[in-house]
């Protein structure tokens, strides 16, 4: 019951780190709309496994029950899209493990504590392993990851770089 607890909590945690694109919103309200056909803003649990598998997760039976009762304790037969938006941050935050080691090395490239990882950060980094980088290599590595354009390297957009890497 206690790890079931710090596991709600570390989800809250991130969650509150995590940010969707508006891509991201967009395919999400499309998945959800598609088995909404009517416009009630429900959707059926048993539908809640295609609409993930729709979005590229493969959710066990197990962890379905699980993601509905930590979001809706009482089990309704079916879930509101603000339900179902929950349920989404949680799977794409919810990688076990790999997510703190992935959030601890994230944390040694910010050192300055912005919540991004700039060019001065990856230089530091660099140098202190000796890995010889040029300048227009380390702007190159941001430019692959920076999907929102600012030239420095987010939390969620460090963790989409491991999701494609593990895959």
């Amino acid at each position: 019951m206690e790890a079931s607890t710090s596991k709600k909590q570390a989800h809250k945690k991130n969650m509150i780190k995590f940010e969707l694109t508006e891509k991201q919103k967009s395919d999400i309200k499309e998945a959800f709309d598609l088995f909404d056909p009517d416009g009630t803003g429900k959707i059926s649990i048993k539908d809640l496994k295609v609409v993930l598998r729709a979005l590229g997760y493969e959710p066990t039976v197990k962890e379905l029950q699980t993601l509905v009762a930590d979001i809706t304790p009482e089990c309704p037969n079916s879930l509101s899209y603000e339900e179902f938006m929950k349920i989404m941050l949680i799977k794409m935050t919810d990688m076990g493990e790999s997510q703190s080691e992935i959030i601890r090395a994230f944390q040694l490239f910010d050192d300055d504590k912005t919540g991004k990882i700039s060019f001065k950060n990856i230089k530091r980094v660099a140098m202190e392993l000796e890995e010889e980088l040029t300048d227009e290599e380390i702007f190159d590595m941001i430019n692959q990851v920076d999907e929102d354009g600012d030239g420095e390297i987010s939390l969620e957009e460090f963790i989409k770089l491991f999701k494609k890497m593990s895959c």
